[in-house]
């Protein structure tokens, strides 16, 4: 079941045009990965859908019904952890979570219950009392994961929530977000980072200069690609003649420390392992490589330098 859907969203700022007639379809229970450059719009989709921004034309629906800034009720369906670090630096965690929580119509019992289930998903139960300026920047990322299920939402809305943490806090905001979409919540989930979207989404929809290029899940997207072979050579194991040679079977660039070859998609690998075998190379300084998010993300949206 579709439960958000934008139909011929525009929105422009001045002379620029962030958003031109973006199509969506978003299922109930899905982890959906909005993937795109910086100022793709990405972040101007979440503050529309989220209420903070309106539409110039175009239809946004949530389980079906028009979605209405004004309309309290929808809005109670829908929590959004902005890209910005949105919380009170002088407050405290627990300080936070209840002035969020009231912001949301909460109190009493049920307050205090959700005070503690979201110290608990953000994993800061042991610092509710520590005030947010001590916090480093994977705890406080997590508090504004938290903050935006205070009211238990039906769809998340999060924008680029592991920019500038450390691993450990990165793994930890993974791990909380497949969780609770496997509870059943929806998670939308903008980003720039390839790995991440690899990772966690079974559904990616690619954005670039407020269009939607593609949406599909990974396997889906990878088969737009040429069928090619990709195969990658630590450029240390081949000497000058055995480098002349590995170029016989494609196109050769450098990657870092490796050659990467790409084939045609009638290539043999046989025929290319049997001149290793004959040049007496170890198969191991050689892998077989399948296309990735971001061959098909430079794919669509080229190689350009944005900024």
């Amino acid at each position: 079941m579709t439960i958000l859907q934008a139909r011929n969203l525009r929105k422009s700022f001045a002379s620029t045009t962030a958003l031109q007639d973006l199509n969506l379809d978003i299922q109930s229970g899905s982890f959906f990965g909005l993937l795109g450059p910086n100022g793709a719009g990405k972040s101007t989709f979440m503050s529309i859908v989220s209420g903070f921004l309106v539409q110039d034309s175009g239809k946004l629906t949530l389980e079906g019904q028009a979605l209405v800034p004004s309309d309290i009720a929808q809005k109670k369906k829908i929590g959004l952890s902005p890209q910005h670090i949105a919380l009170y630096k002088e407050l405290s965690a627990e300080s936070n979570l209840k002035l969020f929580g009231k912001i949301y119509g909460l109190s009493g019992k049920v307050l205090s219950q959700q005070i503690e289930y979201a110290l608990e998903v953000a994993q800061l139960s042991d610092r509710r009392k520590s005030a947010v300026k001590e916090f480093s920047g994977g705890m406080k990322r997590r508090l504004n994961i938290a903050t935006a299920l205070m009211h238990k939402p039906k769809i998340l809305l999060c924008d680029e929530p592991t920019v500038g943490v450390d691993p450990q806090s990165r793994n930890a905001i993974f791990d909380t977000l497949l969780d609770l979409k496997g509870e059943g919540m929806t998670v939308v989930y903008s980003t720039h980072y390839m790995e991440e979207a690899e990772r966690l989404c079974d559904q990616i929809g690619i954005i670039d200069a407020g269009k939607i290029l593609r949406t599909g899940t990974l396997d889906t997207l990878l088969q737009e690609l040429p069928r090619t072979n990709i195969i990658r050579a630590r450029a240390a194991s081949l000497d000058e003649s055995n480098q002349a040679g590995f170029r016989q079977f494609g196109e050769v660039e450098p990657d870092g420390s490796s050659l990467q070859l790409k084939t045609q998609a009638d290539f043999k690998l046989s025929h290319f392992f049997r001149w290793t075998e004959e040049q007496g190379l170890d198969a191991s300084d050689f892998q077989i490589a399948r296309p990735s998010l971001e061959d098909l993300f430079l794919h669509l949206t080229g190689k350009d330098l944005r900024e």
